[in-house]
């Protein structure tokens, strides 16, 4: 069989190199990785104008609009903003260096379980280039070193912060590599290159999550489709409900925490449908329902069967009513990505229930489901949000960029 440096000469070169440094990166010390951070976020800040080139180059060929180009899309705050990510991630914890747990058997052996770095990390994502810095910046302060296989929309991009990042002094070469990301063949052989890679991430929709998912060799941590719910239960305040429905929906539509699905308890139905309707529309909202939601307001298209297992990521939302609580549950844990959803009650027998019974990463009762972010759970940044149930779910930041292993010490000991 051929193996990836066999098929591919140039990416078994770089993937080499990656083994070599994450063997590197491993040995330094809390302060050199820290150290190492610090200077990728000045040397960000001092590239800003070629970065800002760099990134003209890739809004002038690229055919995104809306919601999708503003995701490519670099400025000065933003250039700045990634910068201060890099000194947040240096300015965190060592999950490296946490308390071993230790204990001793009785035939005296003592163990110990350890925090050690993943290996080498590979991450497929498309159109954000903040995601080329906060996923680098993740990996060296876990002591991993990262393949990069950004989309070509934003290969200028990406080519140009990871020429700025890789001029860090004390950075082994090989820490951080690029694929080419002009043809699709890269993303085949990486996802192939078992014994190279230790674990693949991929950033994207469910169709291509699944294509990796199912054809990859090397292990893979499922991040970031998300058909997110709301649940506007019974007794839900209507002012709270509407500012959750609308930040949800409107603050970024294009990422994977933003609601996709509006369900409405059927007793408020005919009071709550037509007022929120009317303010999504109003904010630019396609709105979408099924049929009973037609019957209150009929301007509203009728929802198609694939519309409820539909990740929009625009400015489009589709509506239900449901029965009640566990109407609501049932519906979400059949369409649901499991990513994150929301309920919004001022019961709290129903909003146990639907934190405990909704079988999804992230769970929320009367707030956005726009705080399914690293950052905004206090982790720094993150390399996507984990909808899977191994290793990790939900924000997959620095510790999950670990995994353990064992220590043990004896004196001569031999099993009987």
């Amino acid at each position: 069989m051929t193996t990836p440096a066999q098929s591919l000469p140039e990416m078994g070169n770089q993937l080499a190199r990656a083994r070599q440094a994450a063997a590197e990166l491993a040995q330094f010390s809390a302060v050199h990785r820290n150290t190492i951070l610090l200077s990728i976020a000045k040397a960000i800040v001092s590239g800003a104008d070629s970065i800002l080139a760099a990134n003209e180059e890739d809004l002038s060929a690229c055919e995104l609009s809306g919601s999708m180009r503003d995701r490519l899309l670099l400025n000065r705050s933003r250039v700045n903003a990634m910068a201060e990510a890099v000194q947040n991630v240096a300015e965190l914890p060592d999950p490296l260096q946490d308390e071993p747990i230790e204990w001793i058997r009785p035939n005296g052996l003592l163990i110990r379980k350890v925090r050690v770095p993943l290996g080498v990390v590979g991450i497929i994502y498309e159109s954000r280039p903040n995601v080329t810095v906060d996923a680098v910046a993740l990996c060296i302060k876990a002591g991993n070193a990262i393949v990069l296989r950004g989309g070509k929309e934003a290969a200028q991009s990406n080519r140009r912060l990871v020429e700025i990042m890789n001029t860090t002094a004390g950075l082994p070469r090989g820490a951080i590599e690029l694929l080419d990301s002009s043809t699709r063949n890269s993303v085949k052989d990486l996802i192939s290159a078992r014994g190279m890679v230790d674990v693949v991430i991929p950033r994207g929709s469910a169709e291509f999550i699944s294509f990796v998912v199912e054809n990859a060799t090397v292990p893979v941590i499922e991040t970031g489709a998300g058909n997110c719910h709301i649940f506007v239960d019974a007794s839900a305040d209507f002012d709270m409900a509407d500012r959750i429905v609308i930040n949800a929906k409107t603050q970024r539509p294009s990422v994977c925490n933003a609601a996709e699905k509006l369900l409405v308890h059927r007793d408020i139905a005919r009071e709550y449908i037509p007022r929120i309707v009317r303010q999504l529309i109003d904010s630019g909202v396609e709105v979408r329902g099924d049929a009973a939601v037609q019957k209150i307001v009929p301007e509203v298209p009728v929802a198609k069967a694939p519309d409820w297992d539909l990740e929009f990521l625009r400015m489009c939302i589709a509506v239900a009513i449901v029965q009640d609580v566990d109407g609501a549950i049932q519906h979400i844990n059949l369409h649901s990505t499991k990513h994150s959803e929301t309920i919004v009650t001022s019961n709290e027998v129903n909003a146990r229930r639907f934190l405990n019974y909704v079988d999804s990463a992230v769970v929320y009762w009367n707030a956005s489901t726009r705080f399914s972010d690293g950052g905004e759970f206090g982790f720094g940044a993150e390399m996507g949000i984990s909808t899977q149930k191994l290793h990790c779910r939900g924000p997959f930041a620095l510790r999950e960029l670990t995994s353990l292993k064992y220590q043990v010490v004896g004196n001569g000991q031999i099993r009987p």
